[in-house]
């Protein structure tokens, strides 16, 4: 198993949309892998980003795959609701869970359970970025 510090990890859970996939989330899956010998991707589904107000550009299926095929990931599952974590963290045996800063402290709870983690997140690239950068081209 690898290792943190004297800790050693097996398996990792993160969530996130995963859309228009890009290096900052190549980044956290390529660091998730050496924080654990797994790494289990929730990826929220279409529906669940409309309760969440969001929309993705790409649809679940897609997004999913993509996923899949990244080397640096195990597995990909289906985040369909808020409450869901606390029963992935047991059901996926998961003994990390990470999410980006930007979530610090609302996953707290999960730490009777597994280690909760924070993660900065890469500076300078973003989903909404990438979505405003391209709206922002000129049209051919």
């Amino acid at each position: 198993m690898k290792r943190v510090g004297n800790r050693r990890f097996k398996r990792v859970l993160t969530y996130g949309t995963f859309d228009l996939f890009h290096v900052g989330h190549q980044r956290l899956l390529q660091r998730l892998s050496l924080l654990a010998e797994e790494v289990i991707v929730g990826c929220s589904t279409c529906e669940f980003n409309e309760l969440k107000g969001k929309a993705a550009a790409l649809p679940y299926e897609q997004r999913a795959e993509m996923l899949s095929a990244c080397r640096y990931v195990t597995q990909v599952i289906p985040e369909c609701e808020w409450g869901q974590k606390r029963k992935d963290v047991a059901e996926y045996d998961a003994d990390l869970f990470v999410m980006g800063d930007d979530w610090l402290g609302e996953f707290d709870d999960l730490s009777d359970l597994c280690q909760v983690l924070y993660l900065p997140r890469t500076e300078g690239i973003s989903t909404t970025k990438l979505k405003s950068d391209i709206i922002a081209l000129p049209s051919a």
